[in-house]
């Protein structure tokens, strides 16, 4: 895509600008027909500029970025005697610094290095002194309405409404039926944008992302005048125009204090190191894109990213609110430990909740993050419910967000439940909600990079979880989609270790729920020394302890996940199991089966009593009366918190509390051992602090 660049004189000061549409900016700057949707503080420009190439978009990005470095250095040497390029004695000195940026632009897009001790823009030569005097490259924003507004019209133009503000005193006379048709279109123009501004508010989109969305917005009038409309918006300063792909300072200078610039995907943060370049049909030069987020549509230096801003946050305390915490948390039916967790969560979220304000976009974006770390089986999700109710009443949006899919799914039956009358919208791949919006929002945490500011809580569940967890491209999708001053709710029954650290030294507000919702312990694993999976599959045969803990669980009616390591062991344990245990009802599946969500429906209803599978099935399924084996766990791909998450499919309901848990492998190790510790120690944090029941009592590793 290509762009135009332009300056004009506001207050007596120049300012560049970039156009996707250079006619909605004439009408802008110099015609003012918007009327009250157009030029709010009443002001017109008096004259303006307009480059007549058009340049590659990130190219056009890059002009008026330098224009403003520039002249914010000009405006530091003048001392603030004066603004910088200001009144007719600066219009030939702005000319020449429009062109100097344009020419800096290509060098940098050819990869030519910027000398850094030098001011490029006062650098004098035949081409920039013949650019200057002849003013070939550029055109009158007043000549523009001439040959493009005339044209549009058929003939008629408006004297009362150019005079005094076009260069050189235009006059014309008006044809009144055309002139009647023209304002119709601007009119149309003008509430088309009002609705493009209000459904593009809190979202990061692409050009054919932004096009898609007017379309079921607006219909169809409003899609096939899309740059109109969406330039329009971006002079009212509700949307942000620019390359998805866009250069910034970067690496270290060299000898010769040259530095390189270095482009940044701006939908994702990925840098140089995940760009690549080919050459491109759309702006005819080699063009970076983005190879990280590529799967969400391809975002390029040509590609036009669409940022709508938020116009309000939510409010600190309406009257709808003035209860207490105590007495609104009543309603959704907690737990001692549910209460006291979400009761810290509650006032952490309205204590400090942001005034309505309209922040500027390069403005950093500084979440408040709150920890919630509760045990498997805790009930998260029961707990999360009025921290949703409390930013609803407070008029503000909402997003529970999840690294899988299958759990976001799960989710939107139990939230449109606890919610009835809020607008939910769940967003996943293939979603058919994708372009709604909504009071809540449920996604998967790649969709987040679809937003900007667009909510006021951010939940973020299973942060741990793959491929959350170091994927430093969703850690920043995350950041973005929280408006100035949210909170951020972290959630995870294994938190990452720099977070648990910061829990403990007061550096991370948070709140710890150390027993599952029917207030009975966790299931403490057992330690058993057995061969592994590889020796028992060539052996074909299980050790008899083993064997014997199995028929045992079958025996008492619970079903049995067995998690392996690799997924060329599953099949073959599941025969071998069919075998030994002399039960038919055993399968395999991991993240390669076709076949995995119709086997987990059946393991559900009991179809399927035992599964062998990887820690694809770590977290997210609930069996109310299930057993869990884990072999190999002295294995490098179970780690501590693997290892908690498997052993917490196990006691999970309030019907079978005491699960069994077998950790099987050659010998013990760190992992293992950690992992017992921190389910011990959950247990005597809810037993010291009385959250458990009376009759209940902890189990001890062997």
């Amino acid at each position: 895509m290509k762009a135009q660049v332009y300056i004009v004189e506001l207050g007596g000061e120049w300012e560049a600008r970039l156009t996707i549409n250079s006619e909605v900016d004439k009408h802008y700057w110099l015609v003012g027909s918007y009327g009250h949707y157009g030029n709010l503080n009443g002001k017109l420009a008096g004259t303006g500029w307009l480059m007549k190439e058009e340049l590659p978009l990130g190219d056009a990005c890059r002009v008026v970025e330098l224009w403003g470095t520039a002249s914010k250095r000009s405006r530091e040497n003048e001392q603030g005697s004066r603004p910088a390029y200001a009144g007719d004695k600066g219009l030939l000195q702005a000319i020449r610094l429009l062109l100097a940026c344009s020419e800096e632009a290509r060098r940098e897009a050819a990869n030519v290095v910027e000398t850094t001790n030098q001011r490029w823009w006062q650098r004098s030569g035949p081409r920039l002194r013949e650019l200057e005097t002849s003013k070939e490259s550029l055109l009158s924003l007043g000549e523009l309405w001439l040959t493009q507004g005339h044209k549009a019209r058929g003939g008629s133009r408006r004297e009362d409404q150019l005079a005094g503000h076009m260069p050189g005193g235009m006059r014309a006379n008006r044809e009144e039926a055309g002139d009647q048709q023209f304002d119709r279109g601007l009119e149309e123009l003008a509430a088309w944008t009002l609705l493009a501004a209000d459904v593009m508010q809190g979202r990061a989109l692409l050009r054919s992302e932004a096009h898609a969305l007017l379309l079921r917005a607006a219909g169809p009038g409003a899609a096939a005048g899309w740059s109109g409309v969406l330039q329009l918006a971006a002079l009212l300063g509700r949307v942000r125009l620019g390359g998805s792909v866009a250069a910034g300072a970067g690496g270290r200078p060299d000898a010769w204090r040259r530095r390189r610039r270095e482009r940044r995907c701006q939908r994702c943060g990925s840098g140089e190191a995940l760009l690549h370049r080919t050459a491109c049909a759309a702006c005819g030069r080699e063009c970076a894109y983005c190879t990280a987020c590529i799967g969400m549509g391809r975002s390029r230096e040509c590609e036009l990213l669409v940022t709508g801003q938020r116009s309000l946050q939510v409010e600190s305390r309406p009257p709808v609110l003035q209860s207490s915490v105590e007495q609104r948390l009543v309603k959704w039916g907690l737990s001692p430990a549910q209460s006291a967790a979400a009761a810290k969560a509650l006032n952490f979220v309205e204590e400090q909740a942001p005034k309505p304000v309209q922040t500027n976009w390069d403005e950093a974006s500084v979440a408040r993050d709150f920890l919630l770390w509760a045990v498997t089986g805790a009930g998260k999700t029961e707990m999360i419910f009025p921290l949703v109710e409390s930013v609803l009443l407070r008029g503000g949006r909402a997003l529970i967000a999840t690294p899988r899919r299958d759990v976001v799914i799960e989710l939107d039956p139990r939230i449109r439940k606890a919610f009835p009358d809020a607008s939910v919208v769940t967003l996943y791949g293939g979603s058919e909600q994708r372009w709604e919006s909504g009071d809540i929002t449920l996604a998967t945490t790649h969709q987040l990079l679809r937003f900007y500011r667009g909510f006021d809580l951010v939940i973020v569940d299973e942060l741990d979880a793959f491929p959350f967890v170091g994927d430093k491209i969703l850690h920043y999708a995350a950041d973005k989609s929280c408006a100035p001053g949210a909170a951020r709710l972290l959630l995870s029954a294994t938190p990452p270790s720099e977070l648990q650290r910061a829990a403990r030294r007061g550096k991370l507000q948070h709140a710890r729920v150390p027993v599952r919702y029917h207030r009975h312990p966790l299931p403490v694993p057992k330690l058993y020394q057995t061969p592994t999976v590889l020796q028992m599959l060539q052996q074909r045969k299980l050790p008899v302890k083993l064997q014997a803990a199995m028929l045992g669980s079958l025996k008492r009616g619970a079903q049995l996940f067995v998690f392996v390591q690799k997924i060329a062991q599953t099949e073959p344990m599941a025969a071998m199991l069919r075998n030994r245990l002399q039960h038919s009802f055993v399968e395999a599946t991991s993240s390669q089966d076709a076949e995995r969500t119709d086997k987990v429906k059946r393991f559900r209803s009991r179809e399927i009593r035992v599964l062998v599978t990887t820690t694809i099935l770590e977290r997210g399924v609930t069996i109310p009366k299930s057993d869990v084996y884990i072999l190999d766990a002295d294995g490098g791909l179970f780690d501590e918190a693997s290892l908690v998450q498997m052993a917490g499919r196990a006691g999970r309901s309030a019907d079978d509390p005491f699960g069994q848990v077998y950790f099987c492998s050659r010998e013990r190790n760190r992992a293992q051992l950690s992992a017992v510790r921190h389910i011990q120690t959950m247990n005597r944090m809810a037993r010291k602090q009385g959250f458990l029941l009376p009759t209940s009592k902890g189990g001890s590793a062997k």
